[in-house]
Protein backbone atom coordinates (compact mmCIF):
# COMPACT_ATOMS: atom_id res chain seq x y z
CA UNK A 1 0.00 0.00 0.00
CA UNK A 2 1.55 3.71 -0.91
CA UNK A 3 1.36 6.28 2.12
CA UNK A 4 -2.67 7.34 0.89
CA UNK A 5 -3.42 3.56 1.94
CA UNK A 6 -4.86 2.68 -1.33
CA UNK A 7 -3.17 0.18 -3.08
CA UNK A 8 -0.64 0.92 -5.74
CA UNK A 9 -1.89 0.68 -9.94
CA UNK A 10 -1.45 -2.31 -11.69
CA UNK A 11 -0.10 -2.17 -15.53
CA UNK A 12 -2.95 -2.96 -17.44
CA UNK A 13 -3.27 -5.90 -19.13
CA UNK A 14 -1.69 -6.06 -22.85
CA UNK A 15 -4.51 -5.95 -25.09
CA UNK A 16 -6.23 -8.90 -26.45
CA UNK A 17 -4.33 -10.57 -30.37
CA UNK A 18 -7.88 -9.93 -32.67
CA UNK A 19 -8.54 -13.35 -33.85
CA UNK A 20 -10.93 -11.40 -36.46
CA UNK A 21 -9.53 -11.58 -40.04
CA UNK A 22 -9.87 -8.66 -42.31
CA UNK A 23 -9.80 -8.89 -46.03
CA UNK A 24 -10.06 -6.07 -49.06
CA UNK A 25 -10.66 -6.52 -52.63
CA UNK A 26 -10.46 -3.73 -55.89
CA UNK A 27 -12.26 -5.70 -58.81
CA UNK A 28 -13.01 -4.55 -61.93
CA UNK A 29 -16.86 -4.76 -63.15
CA UNK A 30 -16.20 -6.50 -67.00
CA UNK A 31 -19.20 -8.93 -67.70
CA UNK A 32 -21.64 -6.71 -70.72
CA UNK A 33 -24.32 -6.15 -68.21
CA UNK A 34 -22.98 -4.65 -64.95
CA UNK A 35 -23.89 -5.51 -61.30
CA UNK A 36 -27.38 -6.64 -63.27
CA UNK A 37 -29.84 -8.72 -61.60
CA UNK A 38 -28.70 -12.06 -62.47
CA UNK A 39 -25.13 -11.31 -61.08
CA UNK A 40 -26.08 -9.60 -58.74
CA UNK A 41 -28.20 -12.95 -57.06
CA UNK A 42 -25.02 -15.05 -57.74
CA UNK A 43 -22.58 -12.53 -55.82
CA UNK A 44 -25.32 -12.67 -52.62
CA UNK A 45 -25.46 -15.94 -52.49
CA UNK A 46 -22.22 -16.52 -52.64
CA UNK A 47 -21.36 -14.03 -49.94
CA UNK A 48 -24.11 -15.47 -48.25
CA UNK A 49 -21.97 -18.89 -47.30
CA UNK A 50 -19.70 -16.78 -45.13
CA UNK A 51 -19.95 -16.36 -41.82
CA UNK A 52 -17.62 -13.06 -42.70
CA UNK A 53 -19.06 -9.33 -42.85
CA UNK A 54 -18.84 -8.44 -46.62
CA UNK A 55 -19.72 -4.95 -47.53
CA UNK A 56 -19.63 -3.58 -51.08
CA UNK A 57 -19.17 0.27 -53.25
CA UNK A 58 -18.82 0.94 -56.36
CA UNK A 59 -15.87 3.51 -57.06
CA UNK A 60 -13.87 5.54 -54.07
CA UNK A 61 -16.61 7.21 -53.06
CA UNK A 62 -19.71 4.86 -53.42
CA UNK A 63 -21.60 4.20 -50.30
CA UNK A 64 -21.06 0.91 -48.12
CA UNK A 65 -23.91 -1.66 -48.66
CA UNK A 66 -24.08 -5.03 -47.63
CA UNK A 67 -23.07 -7.77 -50.03
CA UNK A 68 -25.11 -10.28 -48.35
CA UNK A 69 -28.78 -7.69 -49.73
CA UNK A 70 -30.03 -8.22 -52.72
CA UNK A 71 -31.35 -5.12 -52.79
CA UNK A 72 -28.87 -2.91 -51.25
CA UNK A 73 -26.41 -4.71 -54.37
CA UNK A 74 -28.82 -4.17 -57.16
CA UNK A 75 -30.19 -1.03 -55.69
CA UNK A 76 -25.73 -0.24 -56.49
CA UNK A 77 -26.77 0.02 -60.04
CA UNK A 78 -22.88 -0.92 -61.00
CA UNK A 79 -22.75 -0.87 -64.93
CA UNK A 80 -19.82 -2.80 -66.78
CA UNK A 81 -16.45 -0.69 -66.48
CA UNK A 82 -16.84 0.38 -62.73
CA UNK A 83 -15.00 -0.75 -60.28
CA UNK A 84 -16.20 -2.76 -57.25
CA UNK A 85 -14.21 -2.25 -53.97
CA UNK A 86 -14.91 -4.95 -50.88
CA UNK A 87 -14.25 -5.02 -47.12
CA UNK A 88 -14.59 -7.90 -45.12
CA UNK A 89 -14.37 -9.23 -41.88
CA UNK A 90 -14.20 -12.20 -40.43
CA UNK A 91 -12.67 -15.39 -39.54
CA UNK A 92 -13.11 -16.68 -43.76
CA UNK A 93 -12.84 -12.86 -44.85
CA UNK A 94 -9.89 -13.51 -47.13
CA UNK A 95 -11.51 -16.79 -48.60
CA UNK A 96 -14.59 -15.03 -49.42
CA UNK A 97 -13.10 -12.05 -50.39
CA UNK A 98 -11.03 -14.59 -52.85
CA UNK A 99 -14.57 -16.53 -54.06
CA UNK A 100 -15.96 -13.17 -55.07
CA UNK A 101 -13.11 -12.18 -56.54
CA UNK A 102 -12.85 -15.36 -58.93
CA UNK A 103 -17.01 -14.96 -59.27
CA UNK A 104 -16.48 -11.07 -60.81
CA UNK A 105 -13.15 -11.85 -62.85
CA UNK A 106 -15.02 -14.83 -64.08
CA UNK A 107 -18.04 -12.33 -65.53
CA UNK A 108 -20.22 -14.10 -63.00
CA UNK A 109 -19.87 -17.97 -64.30
CA UNK A 110 -20.32 -19.62 -61.07
CA UNK A 111 -18.21 -22.79 -61.24
CA UNK A 112 -18.19 -24.33 -57.91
Amino acid sequence: MSRSGSKPKEAPASPPENPVGTAALVVPLRNAVGLHARPAVKLTQLAARFAATIELRVGEEGDWVDAKSIVRVMGLKARTGTVLQLRAVGADAAEALGNIEKLVLGDFEQTS
